[in-house]
């Protein structure tokens, strides 16, 4: 077996015998009476040479009467052990060993390596110090996406969530198929595209409920001269401005454009569709319940909000009205024009929620995105309240209800490791989330790629023309039993005539 320290892997050094070791120890020209001490009496191997520290040295039967003897043999062994921890990750194999060995043997993939990541001290501060540094421009460069369908990969987001468990204690999921087993990562991502199905059948029901409910409150709306807007710090000291509706709009339209852009790109697009489905059917299904039971005046006198007279029971009218409200997402520059739905704002739980999914699933190096996110939501928000169309307090609680909710949904999603002895508790008060979130033990971490790559496109052909060969070679091979078959299919009484 090659002994060649410049090519070895972990794969290679862990099967190496004390014979390999001896091989190795005397092309560094190490004395011969440390070579015999080391592999004959102390049997080292490549195993346990991945695992010396110059302490061990120092306590085995090995006399090293010159202390240059040691520094140099310790230094070749260290060289040996940080090129194959830089490395590691690239070796599915050596996974597990690198989560079991205490962390001052190895330099973290996540901490900064520097002298106390060993045991050997500051003693080799030179020339190791020298090949820390090149480790963690090495480190820098990884990324954990798999390349083989990926066209464009981005990094995991830098310590985005939660850190992962404490050294020397033992991950449960470790023996899983992993994608990120560091950092409290998902060990299993499976799309599970149903349940995103499902989170657009849920949205779906709660949009046209919200339609419904908007057209009730909207033939409850108080009388604007019995009941004039109520007195409210921000509107009562700002002008009004005629098109910052619009304009609000159009913010929130833009953030749409840019979710879709991630959402395209995004690696787990089908958990973040149904994540996104799921928290904003549930804030706009609280808000029908805030909008039908208090009903507040109109916030301006520029409002010209009357109740449409219908005739009592007259639900059909009230359907028809409802769709056109959902047909135009209830959106003005749709030619949506509604009143009474002012607790809560419902263009600042779309702007929101919007803002809050483009940051969480990008990475922190994409900061411009994030600032302008930010900047979209907070101008939405402000055009909102110079339009006079809500109130102040409409639109603060529906920032806050729709940011808590979902920072709490990602917060119990990215550690669900914790709730598994209470898993029971959490299947009843949160029914929605242990279902979505029932294939996901961890953080979904950011992974970006092509959605149609050239394998999958040679895939789909391939799998598309040998269909058509099948097809073809059966009515070639069989002309009449087709044509029968298809005629059986128009008339299953029919029987095929032989000749």
């Amino acid at each position: 077996m090659s002994v060649n320290s410049e090519a070895v892997n972990f794969e290679v050094i862990t099967k190496w015998t004390t014979d390999d070791v001896a091989r190795w120890m005397r092309t560094k020209k190490h004395n011969e009476v440390y070579v015999k001490a080391l592999c004959q009496d102390q049997q080292i191997d490549g195993k346990s040479l991945l695992l010396l520290t110059e302490s061990d040295l120092k306590q085995s039967s090995v006399q090293f009467r010159v202390l240059g003897d040691l520094k140099r043999l310790y230094f070749d062994i260290l060289e040996i052990q940080q090129s194959v921890s830089a490395n590691n990750l690239s070796y599915a194999g050596a996974t597990s060993f690198w989560h079991s060995t205490p962390l001052y043997y190895f330099p973290s993939s996540t901490a900064p390596l520097d002298h106390d990541s060993f045991s050997a001290g500051p003693s080799l501060s030179g020339n190791v110090s020298h090949m820390q540094r090149q480790f963690r421009r090495k480190k820098r460069r990884v990324t954990f996406v798999d390349s083989t369908d990926s066209q464009l990969s981005d990094e995991v987001t830098d310590a985005d969530s939660s850190p992962g468990p404490a050294p020397g204690k033992e991950n449960s999921h470790q023996h899983h198929h992993c994608h990120h087993t560091h950092q409290g990562y998902a060990t299993v991502l499976e799309p599970e595209a149903w349940k995103a199905l499902v989170a657009m059948g849920y949205v779906f029901i709660v949009t046209w409920i919200t339609a419904l409910v908007m057209v009730i409150v909207h033939d409850r709306v108080p009388d604007m001269e019995k009941y004039p807007p109520l007195p409210d710090l921000f509107l009562d000291n700002m002008p009004h401005i005629p098109w910052a509706f619009e304009m609000c709009e159009v913010t929130g339209t833009v953030l749409f454009c840019i979710w879709i852009g991630v959402l395209f790109f995004h690696k787990h697009r089908f958990i973040l569709i149904r994540r996104f489905f799921a928290l904003s059917g549930t804030v706009f299904l609280l808000r029908c319940v805030t909008m039908l039971i208090t009903s507040l005046s109109v916030p301006g006198t520029h409002l010209q909000c009357n109740p449409r007279v219908m005739p009592y029971g007259d639900w059909v009218s009230r359907l028809y009205n409802a769709y056109l409200i959902w047909k135009g997402a209830g959106m003005s520059i749709q030619g949506v024009r509604t009143c009474g739905d002012y607790m809560f704002s419902g263009h600042t739980v779309a702007l929101t929620m919007l803002n809050f999914f483009v940051t969480e699933y990008t990475t922190r190096r994409l900061y411009y995105i994030h600032t302008l996110s930010w900047l979209l939501n907070m101008f939405g928000i402000f055009f909102i309240l110079a339009a006079h169309e809500h109130y102040s307090i409409d639109v603060f609680i529906a920032f806050y209800i729709t940011s808590r909710l979902f920072l709490y949904y990602h917060t119990l999603a990215n550690n669900q490791a914790l709730m598994q002895r209470d898993s029971k508790r959490t299947k009843v008060w949160f029914p929605l989330f242990s279902y979505f979130e029932s294939g996901v033990d961890g953080i979904v971490p950011n992974q970006y790629e092509w959605p149609i790559t050239p394998k999958r496109l040679k895939s789909w052909t391939l799998n598309f023309l040998k269909t058509l060969e099948t097809k073809w070679k059966d009515t070639v091979s069989h002309p009449t039993e087709g044509l029968l078959h298809r005629t059986n299919l128009f008339n299953p009484n029919s029987k095929p005539k032989t000749s």
